[in-house]
């Protein structure tokens, strides 16, 4: 057995002794056991008695068991958890207080069997957890526990975590949940399970709390091809922020103006979008995920394109004569939109024929009313009474469509005058005989000379 007397008289306060034990290195459940003493004449505390358990030569950690006074002996059991191949080491600390007085420890000794008043953990295990997730720890222990016990998980660098629920078996055995919550790298380090009972503490091993970041891809996927309704990408994933494995791949996909998104599974490095609108642009980006709750990263940088245009789905439709004058002709047709032309970018010409002076007279001209609800277009500069041929043309970047054609005849016009050359008179005794040509352009069906 170990003893250590620390007389305090003189001392200002924050001085320290230390008595360290061997490092032990166990195979089965054992019971370190000491008798302590705190006392002085005054009634103020001399110091406090400190107990901490390192680990393999790390870090010594925070205190597992203090008190800082006593006025008796009294004794203390150490249930440490901590087992062959790791090795550990008992260090009793006292911190002198300013005041006069007395810290004894006596008759350390290492039991071959599990402390009377004290539980034992059975071994920790390591927690994995994708970050802003719960990590819980499940301390499972062997010995009874009861409401003046205080529970904790120790961390080392790291926060503690309180208890968050305890579940007991006959009495011979409990396990006590612990949780990190909304864990982040910081929060990632070595935590143990404590105990403190009326009679001592128990110690587990300690354990690692993992924390993994959710992979994001660092770059946005590249276009392959582009056409009317889909897009082939390459999902361009390999580079990450974040932790792998990568064990699921999605793309996300929408519409840069709107509300409208979608979500698709990926099993290849590549992958088709279908079913798209013509003429539109689409934010894609992918969405990369790890095992574990909460291990879908957010998406990565986004691709913006566009879509072709596609071909128009018809031409105009009910092409109709709103009015008819002897020189010109005004149509209408039925309304259409971007489900008809499938393109934003689009032009609607009218094109019409008609015989002039025995040679054939072919015209086109844009319409620019295609917004409105009542689109209608008047060809001027006709000649009267002439068959016109009309149909519509709907052309976008990818194609055409015609509408049918309309036969239309202009209106009958006030013929040209009759040319004075061609007035030819035979005279005779009673009469004039007069005789001529036709006016250059009759302009319809000539009814009436009057001389």
């Amino acid at each position: 057995g170990s003893f250590m007397l620390v007389n305090t008289s003189g001392r200002f306060a924050g001085q320290k002794a230390h008595l360290l034990l061997p490092h032990l290195k166990e195979n089965d459940t054992h019971c370190i056991d000491f008798h302590y003493y705190v006392s002085s004449k005054s009634g103020s505390s001399p110091g406090t008695l400190n107990v901490y358990v390192k680990v393999n030569d790390g870090p010594i950690g925070n205190p597992i068991w203090n008190t800082s006074i006593t006025a008796t002996w009294n004794r203390a059991e150490l249930a440490i958890s901590t087992f062959w191949p790791s090795f550990y080491q008992v260090v009793f600390e006292v911190v002198t207080s300013g005041h006069s007085g007395y810290v004894a420890i006596d008759e350390v000794k290492v039991l071959g069997h599990p402390c009377t008043k004290t539980p034992h953990f059975l071994r920790l295990q390591s927690v994995e957890v994708n970050a802003g997730q719960f990590a819980t720890f499940q301390c499972t222990a062997s010995g009874g526990t009861g409401s003046g016990d205080r529970l904790w998980l120790q961390g080392i660098y790291v926060r503690d975590a309180p208890l968050k629920d305890i579940k007991v078996f006959d009495g011979r055995r409990f396990v006590a949940l612990f949780s990190v919550v909304n864990a982040t790298k910081r929060d990632a380090g070595n935590y143990r399970c404590m105990i403190r009972t009326e009679g001592g503490v128990g110690v587990s091993n300690y354990a690692q709390l993992i924390v993994k970041e959710p992979p994001v891809p660092i770059a946005p996927p590249q276009l392959s091809s582009v056409g009317a309704t889909y897009l082939w990408i390459q999902l361009n994933a390999n580079s990450i922020n974040g932790d792998g494995p990568i064990i699921q791949r999605e793309v996300e996909y929408r519409t840069s103006s709107g509300s409208w998104y979608d979500i698709q599974p990926v099993d290849s490095t590549s992958y088709k979008i279908g079913h798209l609108d013509p003429d539109t642009e689409y934010e894609i980006s992918v969405l990369l995920t790890r095992p574990g709750e909460g291990g879908t990263g957010s998406p990565g940088p986004a691709l913006k394109t566009r879509t072709k245009c596609a071909d128009p789905m018809h031409g105009p439709r009910k092409l109709e004569v709103v009015e008819i004058k002897s020189r010109q002709i005004t149509i209408c047709w039925e309304p259409f939109g971007y489900n008809v032309t499938r393109c934003h970018r689009y032009n609607l010409t009218v094109h019409y024929r008609y015989q002039a002076g025995g040679q054939e007279q072919v015209r086109e001209e844009v319409s620019w009313d295609t917004e409105s609800s009542h689109p209608q277009h008047t060809i001027t500069n006709l000649s009267p009474y002439t068959n016109v041929s009309i149909k519509l043309v709907l052309m976008n970047p990818e194609g055409r469509k015609e509408s049918q054609e309309l036969v239309v005849q202009t209106d009958e016009d006030v013929p040209s005058a009759v040319p004075l050359e061609s007035i030819q008179g035979s005279t005779f005794e009673e009469k004039i005989f007069l005789q001529w040509r036709e006016p250059a352009q009759t302009y319809g069906v000539i009814t009436l000379y009057e001389v």
